[in-house]
């Protein structure tokens, strides 16, 4: 399978101009073999624009999901919508199974090649320090997986990273690729190297981690980009500029992976 991972512009409140761009890098990256396309954290409002979140929120199958659903089976590729900022009340009225009744969540969705939806996973970990998101949003409670491309596809959400038993539960479903959505800030830029290649080696899977590119009024995105093998070898990654990044990721290269080094059997 191979993978591109959009990192984007990304606008402050510019929900327009930020889905325009996701659509307009879905189709570069079809046009460049990919099999598999994955959008950073909240794409569509930009993660710090947080005082544009209730306004902007939107259901599961929303305008936004639904314009990247049609991306996905008009050029043949599966997508991970990064994620969006979710209206949970309006997806309960849909018939959505959702963690709270009323509120916003930080919601990631995976389309596979014929636009259907295959996967929903919302943030879990909501950022301390009396973050504005903790404040604002719900966390998530399930962990969901798909098949896609030959692999067993899991999700998690930029600050998930630092929490390793989370990606223990995955590989114990089964999952060979992560995909991780992220507006990772500056001064940061360490941890974010770090984090997705630990969460590679220790669980030998591969691990797709997407950031914005991004300036707000306070913070600013570190870019970094990159993809992880099963052995922590970056196989991809940019600078702070938008761009795509492509990895070839092949399943069998994790199962030959786990027999050479059998790790994960010698947990107590």
């Amino acid at each position: 399978m191979r993978l591109a991972l959009a990192q984007l512009e990304i606008e402050a409140a510019a929900v327009d101009s930020n889905v325009d761009r996701a659509v307009a890098a879905i189709e570069r990256a079809a046009g460049n073999g990919a099999d598999c396309v994955a959008l950073p954290e909240i794409f569509d409002v930009g993660y710090f624009a947080f005082d544009a979140y209730a306004r902007n929120a939107e259901p599961l199958g929303g305008e936004t999901h639904r314009r990247i659903s049609a991306a996905a089976a008009e050029h043949g590729v599966s997508v991970l919508a990064g994620t969006v900022v979710e209206d949970l009340a309006a997806s309960a009225d849909a018939g959505e199974s959702v963690p709270a009744e009323e509120g916003y969540a930080n919601t990631a969705v995976l389309f596979d090649s014929d636009g259907e939806r295959r996967l929903v996973y919302r943030k879990r970990h909501l950022f301390g320090y009396d973050s504005a998101e903790a404040e604002l949003l719900v966390p998530g409670e399930d962990l969901q997986t798909a098949e896609i491309g030959g692999h067993t596809v899991g999700v998690t959400t930029c600050y998930d990273l630092r929490f390793p038993e989370q990606y223990r539960q995955l590989v114990d479903s089964g999952v060979t690729l992560v995909l991780v959505p992220s507006a990772w800030p500056y001064p940061r830029v360490e941890h974010w190297k770090l984090l997705p290649r630990a969460r590679a080696v220790e669980n030998l899977v591969y691990v797709g981690a997407v950031n914005g590119s991004a300036t707000f009024d306070d913070a600013a995105l570190v870019g970094r980009s990159r993809v992880y093998d099963p052995w922590g070898t970056t196989l991809a990654s940019s600078d702070d500029d938008p761009t795509i990044v492509y990895a070839d990721c092949d399943p069998e290269r994790v199962e030959a992976v786990r027999a050479e080094f059998p790790a994960l059997k010698d947990r107590r």
